[in-house]
């Protein structure tokens, strides 16, 4: 007796999905070259998502483009960097340290075209356009050519004699990755590794993994696929199960067969009557229960749409039966494609549960294992499973497979994602800002802020405080991406008193996914919507887009932390700068130093996608030494004649009116300074510690002001400065 079958993989859905890779048994095909026993199952889509570093773990080969995490077969020592700060003004200096690390990860068994995206710990470390978003200091590719060199990085830290050049293993050379914004550890990698230029037909995949041993012609194509396994069986079982292939033997070899529209048709003339002398059934039937097949099927994918991450397509059966069962295939499809190939499979469980044994003459041994044919008689496509010489006749082993059918609608989802943008880090835009204070509380320094910002793909980037000479001093980082822009047109004069909501204030920001809200009363009492317009502070309650970065501001809070002094000075295209400061730092108090009142800042930024340094000064005016202008300032007639002249202070240490109760002085004494002007000539200076004076007659007389229009000024003098000044006029 020779018999020659079709050995399936797996029993899934009920029976064999179609003949999946086996061995051909009778002299045929030795075993042993291509299907050995399986000691580790294939690659599960778990698995080329998370990054490992064991000891054996297999790399598998890439074909199209996949997104993996591979295997990370080498690194360097974490590099330490310690920097100082502060010190300076009675304050702590504190002591920060920063890590690199130096490592090399194995992506590919096969070599590949190149890399794409880069991800670290789920955010983009590298974008479509190839640009970084965090700092390193160099990248190289080994796309794992058998002429591969070694790298020259790890040569060093080994010994070239030592350092293999890892050909046919494509990899990838981290130089000192900045791990600052992964918790100074080497983050979780995933790599877009384009395997392939374009999709990958099923027949040239099982030929690269088999050497040439195994073919297939008019087969699917795969956009990416990750292959691995204890043996080519292995590697290949998920795409043959998935796609229903058949495994045959032929003058040129292995090959897979798709179910196709069938090979011929088994006629009644070809079966046997009589076998021995004797009459026999030539056909017999059999098929399997309905509940014997799952009424739902989950396939999960990669979908290229949501950045190669899985996607799960379920369809689900009428009729009998309580079992699902899913599919793990690791292959990168659309949601349609993984919908209509689980239904593909379902279908085929269902319609597999028919089974057919068919007693032949000699001419059957032209039909081979792994065929679809029709039989007479007998409705539908059938696949020759197994072939058997028994008793004088050919016995055929055929299982029904789906012929033609119509395609499920399309519009199947993986579902959405939240992706990070993709866009280069671009040049970095640097403002500096002397603040009044934005706390509670009397600052013994001026309050000197640098707000740094970028298109969509900017980070940060590293500051320097530049001294007159041109040295530069490191101070650390930006902080987080500011709202800067600049005002479309002249704000007009306005009053601190009250809200205005007939000026509006249009402003262009510097990308336009940059966003601006409106806020209530109670957000605006807890600082919501601050910024800075040339020198004022304001708030606004309502914000309105006009256009891709346009946006128009109304409900105005106007000249507030007394800035009322700044509200007449506007110009079209001045700064604008919303106030968060989460988005600010203080680049003279992380270097220890503060900054003297008339002296020059000038700070440099440069980020990653900066050619040149970019610079930015200013003045140091000290707006937050700087006590804010005394309100109410009046001028009444006194009892026995003069002028009584009274004024409310306000205070550089609280903003709010607490109560009804006066802010807290934040001057190491109460003093103000009074100033008589006739025109822009001083008639009388004096000081006082209330805030009240009187101009009796005899200072009138000695004067000479009777009958003259004169201008009162009042400042307050603080501790570090003196005031800004309030100003009424008085009819002597």
């Amino acid at each position: 007796m020779a018999t020659v079958v079709l050995t399936a993989v797996g029993t899934v859905l009920g029976g064999p999905i179609g003949a999946a890779i086996g061995a051909v048994i009778g002299n045929v095909i030795d075993n042993q070259i291509l299907f050995k026993p399986k000691e580790r199952e294939g690659s599960r889509l778990a698995d080329l998502q998370v990054q490992t570093s064991r000891y054996g773990t297999q790399v598998p080969k890439i074909f199209g483009t996949m997104r993996v995490a591979g295997t990370v077969i080498w690194a360097s020592d974490l590099k330490e960097v310690r920097s100082k700060s502060g010190g300076g003004k009675g304050r702590p200096s504190v002591t920060t340290y920063s890590y690199s690390a130096s490592f090399a990860v194995a992506l590919s068994a096969r070599a590949i075209r190149s890399i794409g995206r880069i991800w670290a710990d789920g955010n983009l470390l590298r974008g479509a356009a190839g640009d970084f978003k965090t700092e390193l200091s160099g990248f190289r590719v080994h796309g794992g050519g058998a002429d591969q060199a070694v790298d020259p990085l790890i040569a060093s830290a080994q010994g070239i004699a030592l350092t293999p050049a890892h050909r046919g293993l494509a990899y990838v050379v981290f130089e000192d990755l900045a791990l600052a914004d992964y918790g100074n550890r080497i983050p979780s990698l995933t790599f877009e590794v384009e395997g392939d230029d374009g999709a990958v037909a099923i027949g040239a995949v099982a030929g690269a993994l088999s050497a040439g041993a195994l073919g297939g012609e008019g087969l699917a194509s795969v956009d990416g696929f990750a292959a691995s396994g204890a043996s080519v069986g292995a590697a290949i079982e998920p795409l043959v199960e998935a796609h229903g292939l058949a495994l045959a033997s032929g003058e040129a070899g292995l090959s897979l067969l798709g179910v196709g529209t069938g090979e011929g048709v088994v006629g009644a003339a070809l079966l046997a009557r009589r076998v021995n002398g004797q009459a026999i059934d030539p056909v017999e039937r059999a098929g399997g229960a309905a509940d014997g097949v799952p009424v739902a099927l989950s396939l999960r994918h990669y979908d290229a749409a949501r950045d190669y991450q899985a996607g799960v397509q379920r369809v689900v059966r009428p009729g009998p039966g309580r079992q699902e069962q899913g599919m793990e295939l690791p292959v990168v499809m659309s949601p349609d494609d993984a919908r209509a190939l689980a239904a593909a499979r379902l279908g085929a469980g269902w319609t597999g549960r028919a089974t057919m044994a068919l007693r032949c003459d000699w001419a059957a041994l032209t039909l081979a294992p792994g065929m679809v044919v029709g039989v007479e008689g007998a409705p539908g496509l059938w696949r020759i499973e197994e072939r058997e010489w028994e008793s004088m006749a050919v016995r055929l082993a055929l299982r029904r497979v789906p012929g033609a059918g119509g395609a499920l609608p399309a519009g199947a989802s993986s579902g959405a994602i939240v992706r990070q943008v993709d866009a280069p880090h671009g040049a970095t835009t640097l403002m500096l800002a002397d603040l009044p204070p934005l706390r509670d509380g009397a600052a013994d320094a001026p309050l000197l802020v640098a707000a740094a910002s970028g298109g969509a793909g900017w980070r940060s980037a590293a500051l320097f405080v530049m001294s007159e000479s041109g040295e530069a001093r490191p101070v650390g980082r930006s902080a987080g991406r500011a709202v800067i822009g600049v005002a479309d047109a002249a704000l007009p004069a306005g009053s601190a008193m009250l809200v205005d909501r007939y000026a509006v204030l249009p402003v262009t920001l510097l990308a336009e996914d940059m966003d601006l809200g409106g806020a209530d009363a109670a957000a605006l009492a807890q600082g919501r919507n601050l910024c800075l317009v040339g020198r004022e502070l304001l708030q606004f309650e309502a914000a309105e887009r006009i256009g891709p970065a346009g946006w128009r501001l109304s409900g105005l809070r106007r000249g507030l932390r007394g800035t009322e002094w700044a509200m007449d000075g506007h110009a079209a295209g001045e700064p604008f700068l919303l106030i968060e400061e989460d988005r600010l730092v203080e680049p003279l108090s992380a270097a220890g130093m503060s900054g003297a009142v008339g002296a020059p800042l000038r700070v440099a930024a440069i980020g990653l996608g900066d050619g040149m340094p970019v610079e930015a000064t200013l003045t140091v005016s000290g707006e937050a030494l700087i006590p804010p202008a005394p309100v109410h300032l009046t001028a009444r007639a006194a009892d026995g004649g003069g002028w009584a002249i009274r004024w409310v202070r306000r205070s550089r240490a609280g903003w709010g009116w607490h109560n009804g109760g006066d802010v807290p002085l934040g001057e190491e004494s109460e003093r103000y300074r009074l100033t008589l002007l006739d025109g822009e000539v001083p008639v009388r200076s004096v000081e006082t510690v209330a805030p009240a004076w009187n101009y009796d007659t005899a200072m009138i007389a000695a004067d000479g002001t009777a009958g003259a229009v004169l201008s009162v000024e009042v400042a307050q003098i603080g501790t570090l400065a003196q005031g800004r000044v309030a100003r009424i006029s008085l009819n002597i």
